[in-house]
């Protein structure tokens, strides 16, 4: 998908935006981009990375769909009006309330309140990727890559150092993956739907892998604008707890 086609459907009501864009947007909902994701298998984890990523396993994943794009600021403010939700504690900040940039300052518990709204007007179930999808697509396909690009390092990309100065950068800025996937590995961390154990990886099950069935902090996958390396490789894993808002952590929607 054109890149121009992914901007026109997320950079909505921008004459109406401004530093009180939770109350000031209308109800207008802008529906995700969903890039359909074939059932596949593929290597998951990786040998040169923490020992977190360990060991690397051949999972299989059942077809899905992944947003195009990052959850944007204009998509979130319509779930804001039309729920009274509290607002993420960064919507006022210039560097963070762009309608095109991805939203940040969500936990996990409300990017799962965003899901479970918009499936309500959708009529179709939205919710978190799995970690093992979120890889898969992070992938593109291809089995190896370090990067959804291939194996060149971040730091060579095209305008590496001028993106994300002050905060993410807008969605579907630069190139999307093989599967049409933009910002993956990029921009901002994004919450996956598991709970995270170091160690899981050494007895996950093969197929459709969802993660440990109780934790104390929640998967996150991708880079981050904030840290030195911003751009994460496919492999890579965090997390943090669920009920921590950063300024650096977004999300996109499965369905």
């Amino acid at each position: 998908m054109e890149i121009s086609v992914i901007k026109r459907l997320v950079d909505v009501s921008r004459g109406r935006y401004d530093v009180t864009w939770a109350a000031r947007m209308t109800a207008d909902v802008t529906m995700p981009v969903l890039v359909s994701i074939e059932a596949g298998t593929f290597l998951m984890g990786s040998d040169d990375g923490p020992d977190n990523e360990r060991p690397v396993h051949r999972v299989s994943v059942d077809a899905f769909a992944l947003a195009a794009c990052q959850t944007t600021n204009a998509a979130y403010a319509a779930f804001l009006a039309a729920t009274g939700h509290p607002p993420p504690p960064f919507s006022s900040e210039p560097a963070f309330n762009d309608p095109s940039q991805p939203v940040v300052g969500v936990s996990w518990f409300d990017a799962v309140a965003y899901c479970d709204w918009l499936s309500g007007i959708a009529g179709r179930r939205y919710r978190l990727p799995s970690e093992a999808e979120w890889e898969r697509a992070a992938r593109g396909g291809a089995e190896g890559l370090r990067y959804p690009w291939g194996n060149t390092p971040p730091e060579r990309q095209p305008g590496y150092e001028e993106r994300w100065r002050n905060g993410p950068a807008r969605v579907a800025s630069g190139p999307p993956n093989a599967f049409g996937l933009y910002d993956i590995c990029e921009n901002v961390h994004e919450w996956c739907a598991d709970w995270y154990s170091a160690t899981w990886y050494a007895s996950s099950p093969s197929d459709n892998p969802t993660g440990p069935t109780t934790g104390t902090r929640r998967v996150s996958r991708g880079g981050s604008w904030r840290h030195a390396v911003k751009i994460s490789r496919c492999a890579a894993r965090s997390s943090i707890p669920p009920h921590f808002q950063y300024a650096d952590y977004g999300f996109r929607v499965a369905a």
